[in-house]
This record gives C-alpha cells, sequence and structure tokens, in this order.
C-alpha cells in the first residue's frame, strides 16, 4: 500500500480576546475563515497565558469543566461549554519529546482556560478535535524557545500547535477608542518585523530591543506563548490572518507560522 504522508501542520499564535470576542461578529468570522484555510489538526496542542505552572505541566486528557478565569463579565459568558475531547494519545507524546529534551513535568486535571476555548470556539465550534492544554513552566525566553523546539516534532504528526496570548497587552490602557496610542502601534510594528524576518536573536532578546515593552506588557505573560511558537516554527515564513486594534491598545495581530 502507498505511505500516507500528513501535511506539516503551521504553528499558530493567536490574539485571544476575552469573553467579549464572541461579541464581535466579524472578529469571529475571521477566525473562521482562518481556521478553515489550514489542515484540519489531528489534535490541538495549546498554550494560553493564563496557565504559568512550573514544572512544565499537562492539563485534562478527558474533558472537564471549563475554567472561568475571568470577572466582572455577563452572566453568560459563565455559561459557555466546549467539550472537545480529550486527548490522551497527545499528552503521551508530549510527555515522550518533553522528557527527551530534559525538560521536567508532571499531569493534572486542569480544564481549558479561556485563553484556550475562547479562540478555539470560534475557529473549530464543533468541539470535534481532541485539545490538549500545556503550562508555560517559566516566563523565560529562552526556556519557552526551547519547549517549543521540543514540541516541533508534533507538527509532523498531525497536531496544531498553537500560542494564545496578546503581543500587546496593558490593562490599564483598556479604552473604548478607536485612537491606537504610538506606543501600541510602535511595539506593533516591531514585534511584526521581528517575526517576518525570523529574527529570533531578537525575539528572545526582546526585553532589551523591543520598544516600549513596559506600557505594551507590564507583565509579560500574555507575549510569552509567542516565544513557545516561534521554537516550533523554527525558520517557516510567516504571516499574519489577523490584524488591527481592540479597545484601543490590544493588537490583535494573530500570527501563522509556516
Amino acid at each position: 500500500m502507498p505511505t500516507v504522508t500528513t501535511p506539516r501542520s503551521p504553528v499558530l499564535f493567536v490574539a485571544h480576546g476575552a469573553p467579549p470576542l464572541l461579541d464581535d461578529p466579524a472578529w469571529i468570522a475571521e477566525l473562521a475563515q482562518w481556521a478553515h484555510e489550514l489542515p484540519r489538526p489531528r489534535a490541538i496542542l495549546m498554550i494560553s497565558a493564563h496557565w504559568e505552572a512550573r514544572p512544565l505541566t499537562l492539563g485534562a486528557t478527558r474533558p472537564v469543566p471549563l475554567i472561568y478565569d475571568f470577572h466582572g463579565f455577563p452572566d453568560r459568558f459563565y455559561r459557555l461549554q466546549y467539550a472537545a475531547p480529550g486527548a490522551p494519545a497527545l499528552a503521551d507524546r508530549v510527555r515522550s519529546l518533553v522528557a527527551d529534551a530534559g525538560i521536567p513535568f508532571h499531569a493534572s486535571e486542569r480544564g481549558l482556560d479561556h485563553g484556550a476555548y475562547i479562540p478555539l470556539m470560534c475557529m473549530y465550534p464543533q468541539a470535534e478535535i481532541p485539545v490538549l492544554q500545556i503550562s508555560m513552566p517559566s516566563l523565560d525566553p529562552h526556556d519557552l524557545y526551547a519547549l517549543g523546539q521540543a514540541l516541533a516534532p508534533l507538527r509532523d504528526e498531525g497536531v496544531l500547535i498553537v500560542g494564545s496570548g496578546f503581543l500587546t497587552h496593558n490593562l490599564r490602557s483598556l479604552r473604548n477608542s478607536p485612537v491606537v496610542p504610538t506606543w501600541a502601534s510602535e511595539f506593533d510594528h516591531w514585534i511584526a518585523d521581528v517575526l517576518t524576518r525570523r529574527d529570533h536573536d531578537a525575539l528572545l532578546d526582546y526585553r532589551r530591543r523591543a520598544p516600549a515593552l513596559q506600557l505594551a506588557h507590564p507583565t509579560e505573560e500574555h507575549f510569552a506563548p509567542v516565544l513557545v511558537a516561534a521554537g516550533a516554527a523554527g525558520t517557516d515564513p510567516v504571516r499574519f490572518p489577523i490584524t488591527g486594534f481592540w479597545f484601543g491598545s490590544f493588537t490583535r495581530r494573530s500570527v501563522q507560522f509556516g
């Protein structure tokens, strides 16, 4: 019989919005169209800004309740459901890859957080694809990049690796305004340029080289998932399926590597 080959999966970084993304039909449509254009994954591995845990921790491998890790929103957002199948085979493979890379890990029964299920509800609303979420074991750029490198073989196995965060994220600057602050546009331009040129040295040194970092990221957890994605992507070409800004200073820029 002829050998069946699996197309190499791209790697994504998704600006995950927050629950109000689900009230934005245009953004939902952009995410849905993006997913439609991608090869259908066998499974999805999510790395969200909203889960930091050392050592690297694997989430539940069976459907468990979602985590409503937000506050002050309408009640309907606390009734959201996304009952994707668990991914025990993917969990086993992740354990093997990170063990080979010397990265400590353990398992948990943690459910998906909103950095995972909000974009997935828009991209894969039928919740038919197995999903596994893993934690970020640190915010060290080199550690996160190395984690992505360790996970890269999954791309040849039909797994879609998705980092989920925001490339600018300053809650103190939240404004219902179309006016984009200069610092936000400068940071957005910088990261787009660095990723397009695949200048991973600059990316890993973002704490020294990025403009207006303290304004763009008073805390850095929303930036961190792009480092995992870049590590898994290597030198693959980059495009930006979604751009623009949300609530003034939050860039919606999302990235497809490969």
